[in-house]
């Protein structure tokens, strides 16, 4: 549909993030791998099959979520990681609403830090998940000038599930995020749907 990937890596650079396939990753735990598709295994084939399961329901917001990752210029694989990590592309969802409805949409904004914008899985509510990334994205990059853009791109997805300030150490990136896995479980989805799923 859309995008040009020079102006994406152009806006990245400036938020201070790299290329998603240069992030190192080491995928889900078991136990997440457990609630997520009851797999026998962990790492990143865990993190993969679900991501490959939730394609099907991601293409519903494929042309939505390059748009908005090209206004913003985030890799749409990364937007698209994150719905599937926090509510399966809309499965996971009751009337729009997950985590005991604190969260909301696909990107499950938290409407105790947010003003809710726009439906579930509208643009509107993409567009502010998007820009919550970006904006955390600046902080990392302020919070830890000496790491590399692709370790700021991966400070910056723990932080959209931690905070910035709960972002403490590269080595232990996950150490306050749901499940300690959570930016390397996105990591590897976004490869995944870089690789696989057209984005």
């Amino acid at each position: 549909m859309f995008m040009s990937s020079h102006i994406n890596v152009c806006q990245c650079d400036r938020l201070g993030c790299g290329n998603i396939m240069k992030v190192d990753t080491t995928g889900i735990h078991k136990e997440t791998a457990d609630q997520e598709e009851m797999l026998p295994y962990d790492g990143v084939p865990a993190s993969n099959k679900p991501a490959e399961t939730d394609q099907d329901r991601m293409n519903n917001y494929k042309s939505l979520i390059q748009k908005v990752g090209g206004q913003k210029g985030i890799d749409p694989a990364i937007i698209a990681a994150i719905i599937s990590r926090e509510s399966r592309a809309g499965k996971a969802l009751k009337d729009g609403w997950g985590y005991y409805k604190q969260a909301w949409g696909l990107m499950q904004v938290d409407k105790r830090y947010h003003t809710l914008r726009g439906g579930w899985d509208s643009e509107e509510h993409i567009t502010q998940g998007t820009d919550i990334l970006t904006d955390f994205l600046r902080q990392i990059k302020n919070k830890f000038p000496s790491w590399t853009p692709e370790q700021h791109l991966k400070g910056g997805i723990a932080a959209y599930n931690a905070g910035p300030r709960r972002v403490e150490t590269y080595e232990e990136m996950d150490k306050h995020t749901i499940g300690h896995d959570y930016s390397n479980d996105v990591v590897a989805k976004a490869q995944w749907y870089k690789n696989n799923g057209g984005f």
